[in-house]
């Protein structure tokens, strides 16, 4: 019967643990795909990733915009503005259905970038939240 019972909890352990990872692909994916699109000022595919009702935050919990109406308009004329835009992925952490990046943003090549973290919230196979902590210097 132990045998029994032990072979069960590994069963689920197992299962948990692929659910788990399952939900960390998924999460870098999505953060990947808005990021190459943002890189090739994409708008139409930059969108793609987020939820209908995705809420933009300054870090913690100042809401910028909601929804992928206002955030198509404001990337869109950004794409359009600035051409030499980039975004330098530093670094990027995964925990469950939150991804965490690091990152070096340029809006011109004749300026510094500057650094920034963006932090990414998955809920329905779509990012749901976004919240910007971005360096004051």
């Amino acid at each position: 019967m132990f045998k029994f019972l032990m072979g069960i909890f590994f069963l689920f352990l197992i299962e948990s643990v692929t659910a788990q990872e399952d939900i960390e692909k998924i999460a870098v994916r999505l953060a990947q795909e808005q990021l190459d699109a943002y890189n090739n000022r994409d708008i139409e595919a930059f969108i793609i990733p987020y939820a209908e009702d995705v809420k933009v935050f300054n870090f913690p919990d100042q809401l910028l915009y909601q929804g992928r109406d206002e955030m198509y308009g404001l990337y869109g004329r950004m794409f359009s503005r600035t051409p030499d835009l980039h975004c330098k992925l530093v670094n990027r952490m995964v925990m469950g259905n939150t991804v965490i990046d690091q990152e070096e943003v340029t809006i011109n090549k004749e300026e510094p970038p500057f650094k920034a973290i963006a932090i990414y919230k998955i809920r329905g196979n779509k990012i749901a939240e976004v919240y910007f902590i971005r360096d004051e210097q």
